[in-house]
């Protein structure tokens, strides 16, 4: 990206959001996923089905977002003669790909446990490193035998940097076990009445609350240990507080709720551990970087709140693939009018008027069933508002189009 014309903390902050997105895309997502499965007590192709829409929704507005960058900056892509062989890069690494594709078996269609499943994952994992040294050694006519001492070398190397890793989820998990079996006798009940005076019985204060919480936690831990926390203290306090006034919150969005925002902890600055990664890599400043990515993954920070008061984006009782498509292709169009908004540039620099319009697309898009009360029509129609969001975003998108750069217009002639 640099090398393209990317300035280092943009491309460092691109890198921050598509690495922490990547723990919320299924299948695979973060461990906490996994974990999501057993307190919600739900088979794991579920937390995949919920988690689907936002993810690359999400990821879809970041390609979009890269986009509005390089037409602020006026950039072209790199010559296609520059670029690696596409299939043939594909085939030399696609021996990496058999474990990842064995544990997609045996989560989705042979339905295994996680945990039987990872195990099998692991050991085919450990016979690709075992052998890809010494078949890169026959095929470039080298001695095997050193190349099986490095892959059994390798392994152990794995296998020890596994168990390093391990503790502080381990420990998190220990831990909140003990929190869940004290919440269970009887906290639990303390600690949604202090969650309720807190908020004042206001379920948007209620959410507000926990994403800061998650945030500020998340700041001094992994992001597994964050979501095991909070969940066992806040899931169930905003199930039950929605419910206390007539509003029904799936237990599965309450999770995905604190899900998103435990990850979304590793790129908030001050700490933003993601982001001194990336501005290592990209030979940046860290706090520039870690805000520049703050504000690349707004667009992902807005999907939970979304997703708590429509559940139709988590495809809850969705069992149409129209419907749940229609719903993925207008989620995403939502995040690109927030995107634009946040990003101040659809096709040219906003005007000030066209910001509250592109946010007024972004709600119908993501909330149509908002939009269908306020009008009086019925739920079931309510994916016809569709419709009205897609006009607004239209028409920002036909007064922009006469203050494209000239750049931009020469390359589209």
């Amino acid at each position: 990206m640099k090398k393209v014309g990317y300035p280092a903390k943009k491309a460092a902050a691109v890198e921050v959001a598509a690495s922490t997105d990547g723990q919320l895309a299924p299948p695979i997502m973060g461990a906490a996923a996994f974990i999501i499965a057993e307190y919600v007590n739900v088979p794991y192709i579920a937390v995949i089905k919920a988690a689907a829409v936002p993810a690359f929704a999400s990821y879809a507005a970041l390609f979009y977002i890269t986009h509005i960058e390089a037409s602020k900056l006026g950039l072209r892509g790199i010559p296609r003669a520059e670029l690696p062989p596409f299939f043939k890069t594909l085939v030399a690494g696609s021996h990496y790909l058999i474990p990842l594709l064995l544990l997609l078996y045996e989560l989705i269609v042979v339905r295994h446990s996680p945990e039987l499943a990872a195990f099998h994952a692991i050991w085919v994992m450990a016979a690709v490193m075992l052998f890809q040294n010494p078949v890169k050694a026959y095929f470039k006519k080298e001695p095997i035998g050193p190349a099986f001492k490095q892959s059994i070398v390798e392994i152990f190397s794995a296998l020890a940097a596994g168990g390093r890793n391990m503790v502080s989820v381990a420990l998190a998990t220990a831990a909140a076990g003990i929190i869940v079996g004290v919440v269970a006798m009887g906290l639990g009940g303390l600690i949604t009445g202090i969650i309720d005076t807190l908020s004042g019985g206001n379920i948007y204060l209620l959410l507000i609350i926990t994403a800061i919480a998650s945030l500020v936690i998340g700041m001094g831990l992994p992001t597994t240990a964050t979501y095991i926390v909070m969940a066992s203290l806040t899931a169930p306090a905003i199930v039950e507080i929605g419910g206390m006034y007539d509003f029904i919150v799936p237990l599965m969005a309450a999770h995905l709720f604190c899900f998103y925002f435990g990850i979304l902890a590793d790129d908030t600055p001050p700490v933003g551990l993601a982001a001194y990664a990336a501005a290592a890599i990209a030979r940046s400043d860290p706090i520039p970087t870690g805000i520049q990515g703050f504000l690349y993954d707004i667009r992902t920070a807005i999907l939970p709140f979304m997703f708590i008061f429509n559940s139709d984006l988590i495809l809850h009782n969705i069992t149409s693939w129209p419907a749940g498509i229609l719903i993925f292709l207008m989620a995403c169009m939502g995040n690109f009018a927030f995107a634009s908004a946040t990003q101040g540039w659809l096709v040219a620099k906003n005007r000030f008027y066209e910001l509250p319009l592109l946010l007024a697309a972004t709600f119908i898009l993501m909330r149509p069933d908002a939009i269908a009360s306020l009008l009086g029509v019925a739920h079931e129609k309510r994916f016809w508002m569709y419709l009205l969001g897609l006009a607004v975003f239209g028409v920002i998108y036909l007064m922009q189009w006469p203050r494209r750069p000239r750049a931009a217009a020469s390359a589209t002639a």
